[in-house]
Parts: C-alpha cells; structure tokens; sequence
C-alpha cells in the first residue's frame, strides 16, 4: 500500500520542484503508511521514505508500515528529519501549512536551515479523493454497517425514549459489530429539534407524531460511513410528509443523474433545484454532499461554491434536506462511488415513507 501512494506523491513533489515532504497530519501519516499509532511523522524524499515515530511505537510500527524505512526519532523528531534530508545546495521541503501550527513552523524552519520550508496545502489530500479497490472495500464494510444499525434502531426505538437513549443504542451496536467508533457525534433530532440540520442527540424525550432524523456512521478500519434518515412516528404534521416527498424527490433525482465530468456546482444544482421549484429553496441551508473517506468531511464539494470535476474513485455523500423551524425538518442521505459512467451506491436503506 504504502509504495504505490508514496510514490504518487513522489511525482506531485518533482512537479512541485521540491526535494522533500514532511506529513504531520495524523490521517495523512496513516494513509501513506498504514501506522495506526498516535505519534510519527513522515518524511518523502527523492530517493526514499520514512515513518519516524518514538520508541512506544516501534514494534507496531515495524508490523504495520509497509514500503518505508521505520526510524525511532531523536528527543525531537526534527532533528532526525534534518539528518535524513538530502544533502548539498538548496533543499527545498515541503510542509503540510494546514496542519501545522505557526510556533511549530518558526521550530522547523531554524531546525532544519539552510533547507527552505514550502507551504503545501492539500497535497495528500488530493490524493486521498481517489480511492482504491482495498479503501472502496472498506468503506462498503463501514458502509454496510451503517445500514444495519438504522434496521436495528427502528427495532428499538419507541417514544418515551430519549434522543441520548438512542444514540447509546446505535452507538453500542456499531462498536459491538466491528467500529472502532461512530464517525462523528450521532444526530437524533426529533421533533421540532429535527429542523436542526446538526441537532446532536439530546435529552428530549421522543414522543408521538413526530418527526425523527438520524445522522450517524461507523468508523471501520479508518474509513468513515454518513447515513441519514428520517422517519415519522405516529401522525405527524401533514406538512412534514409533504417537505419529506420533496427532499426523497431531490434527492433521487440527484442520484440518477450525477457522473463524472460534473462539477460540484451541477451535482449541488441537481437537488437544489427541485427543492426551491417546490417553494422551499430558502429552507435547504447547506450543501447537497462532501467527500468521505478517512475523514467524514473531505474533498471534493457538492456546494453552490465548488468547481471540482467528479471523477472516478471518488466518494462523496448526496444529502438534501429542508428545514422548517417550529415544525420539523427532513433530510436524506446516501454515499455513493463516482463510477467510469455514473455512480454506485454504498448505503442501501430503504428511504419509503417510514411510520412507527
């Protein structure tokens, strides 16, 4: 794994003119490496690559790095970097500048004179949109997971629970079937708390003919899945049923129609539209999706904002959603692989009207 992404991003730093890469961010080290542990940098030059890391990680470095050199640093890991750098005239490396701190900065730039630190922005990021057949893999896991803590939760839940009693419930199914954790804080908003597009789950009790939403996802084996669902329980408002055909309506047709060579701006378009036909354009705040992968939020966009191409391997969500303070809200969420044609879908949920 780690030769073939290092050495991509070896060509992006010949590209770049640059002699050298120091990797601070955490997902990023584990991405070119796969070293799980907390603590280790790593360092790209033109002739070889390394995972430096302290002495508490040693042996599960040397089990889990693969193409690269595994090097127990000094008291401070820049000192070692600048005696692996290359040597002679004007080394030029770069740094991840949205990861590392100014102090930070002002330390490695006087550790390692008379090499030149060159801010990079998203350099292993944009590598990291594209997934490979092992990450897609994975994510359908994590994927699959998230599929079966939403059949499970519909089991469960019942009013005069609260949104924190199912939290723990999906929470408790997720990690006992394989996560290492939920990918983000679980929403259960229920209620007039459902017009809350990040209503984390709460102490309110659910009740009756109401409205409830569940964003939520497994982390497995690094890899991120985002769900969302909204069902009713009891009779909700009339209302509420309208806006939930709206966004399934934009939601599907946003589906159906997205393929590489899009920009993020069309995908958005594509719900966007529909939504704001039917009247409610002002109550759909946020973007239709976002990439997903080791982090829950990645690159690319699909925002009014973004002119990134789709193109294939790549993993983002599809989310519509209107919000009607006061009353409720409703949004629907799939991830889905940008695929040489169109799209595959990796969360499979029913999304029918759902009545408990």
């Amino acid at each position: 794994m780690g030769n073939k992404r290092v050495s991509r991003l070896r060509k992006v730093l010949q590209d770049l003119g640059l002699d050298a890469m120091l990797i601070t961010s955490g997902y990023n080290r584990r991405y070119l490496s796969g070293f799980t542990g907390s603590s280790g940098v790593v360092l790209v030059t033109g002739d070889d690559s390394y995972l430096l890391t302290d002495f508490r990680y040693m042996t599960q470095a040397s089990e889990q790095v693969h193409g690269l050199k595994v090097v127990q640093h000094d008291t401070k890991f820049i000192d070692t970097v600048r005696g692996l750098l290359p040597q002679g005239g004007q080394v030029r490396v770069g740094f991840e500048q949205d990861d590392v701190s100014f102090s930070a900065y002002t330390a490695y730039a006087e550790a390692l004179q008379p090499a030149a630190l060159v801010p990079l922005s998203k350099t292993v990021e944009n590598l990291r949109m594209f997934k490979d057949e092992e990450e897609l893999a994975v994510m359908q896991r994590a994927a699959d997971l998230a599929d079966a803590t939403f059949s499970h939760i519909l089991k469960v839940i019942k009013p005069g629970m609260t949104e924190r009693d199912v939290d723990l419930e999906m929470e408790f199914y997720m990690r006992t079937h394989g996560a290492t954790s939920s990918s983000f804080d679980t929403i259960v908003a229920s209620g007039e708390r459902s017009a809350m597009p990040h209503g984390v789950a709460s102490s309110k009790v659910i009740g009756n003919n109401e409205f409830v939403t569940f964003d939520f996802g497994a982390l497995l084996d690094g890899y991120c899945s985002d769900l969302t669902r909204t069902i009713a329980i009891g009779a909700p408002d009339p209302k509420l049923k309208e806006i939930y055909d709206v966004v399934l309506e934009a939601q599907l047709h946003a589906l159906s129609h997205i393929k590489p060579g899009m920009t993020g701006r069309e995908c958005d378009a594509l719900a966007r539209d529909i939504i704001t036909r039917y009247g409610y354009g002002e109550y759909f705040g946020h973007s239709t999706g976002h990439g997903l992968g080791m982090e829950v939020h990645e690159w690319p966009r699909l925002s009014k904002l973004a002119d990134e191409v789709l193109q294939p391997g790549m993993v983002v969500t599809v989310e519509p959603g209107i919000y009607l303070s006061g009353l409720g809200g409703v949004r629907i969420e799939d991830d889905i692989v940008i695929t040489e044609s169109g799209i595959r879908l990796l969360t499979h949920s029913s999304k029918d009207y759902t009545v408990l």
